[in-house]
């Protein structure tokens, strides 16, 4: 009787074991695998601030613009006009004169919402004085626009006496001083310079009295690189960015 166990009791313990490895290797079954390549297109997210293999030159069309300023990331950035990567630019001119008006108005003299004022263009600091650019004459644009908003009388005396109708438009403002009158009723003139800065242009307004030249408002503010490089001229002929025009 004992010896027959003892075969039987063999035999169970083998298929045990058998069992047990088939068991063990079904655990070991590997799922299959899953494609990791994506069907949607691979986009490339590039940051313009730190990535060293991106020249400004890519962005804005030309390794000098990139150096206008002397800022080539932020130039990258927003762009000259001339890329289409180029981000859009939220600010212009027109938001920095509006915040120097209200300096001006902030410390004016003297003058009162009866006071007529007349506008120039501001001229580069380090000319003689008798030369501008296209910031410039923006800023003498958008500041008699402020004025005019604060109710106080601008007066534009580039204005003529009649419309000229010719084959290109028809114009009523000149810069031909034998087209325009010799007197206006302009008893205060805003007028400022403009100093290259290495982050933009520092701009320097200040209205004063035309018979006695007493400053009776100022303001000053840099307006960044990337505003005034904004601008763009109509003509090609231009030194940093914008053409300088000599004044009369």
């Amino acid at each position: 009787m004992t010896k027959l166990l003892i075969p039987i009791f063999s035999t169970a313990l083998l298929m045990g074991c058998a069992n047990s490895s088939m068991l063990a290797g079904w655990g070991e079954q590997k799922e299959p695998e899953v494609a990791t390549q994506s069907s949607q297109p691979n986009l490339r997210v590039i940051n313009v601030m730190s990535d060293p293999n991106v020249q400004a030159a890519d962005y804005s069309g030309s390794e000098s613009s990139a150096s206008l300023y002397g800022s080539a990331p932020a130039d990258a950035l927003y762009g000259n006009g001339s890329s289409t990567n180029a981000r859009m630019v939220t600010k212009h001119v027109g938001d920095y004169v509006q915040n120097m008006t209200q300096d001006l108005i902030s410390n004016m003299e003297y003058l009162t919402d009866k006071t007529p004022v007349g506008v120039t263009n501001f001229a580069l600091i380090d000319s003689d004085l008798q030369r501008t650019n296209l910031l410039g004459y923006q800023l003498s644009e958008s500041f008699m626009h402020e004025l005019h908003k604060f109710r106080i009388p601008v007066i534009d005396f580039k204005a003529t006496d009649y419309i000229r109708v010719t084959d290109h438009g028809d114009y009523l403002l000149s810069r031909d001083f034998l087209e325009l009158t010799d007197k206006a009723p302009i008893e205060y003139i805003l007028t400022g310079t403009l100093t290259k800065h290495q982050g933009g242009y520092l701009v320097n307004a200040r209205i004063l009295g035309l018979q006695s030249k007493a400053v009776v408002a100022t303001a000053q503010m840099l307006m960044p690189f990337y505003v005034v490089d904004a601008l763009l001229p109509s003509e090609h002929s231009m030194v940093d960015g914008v053409k300088l025009t000599q004044g009369e």
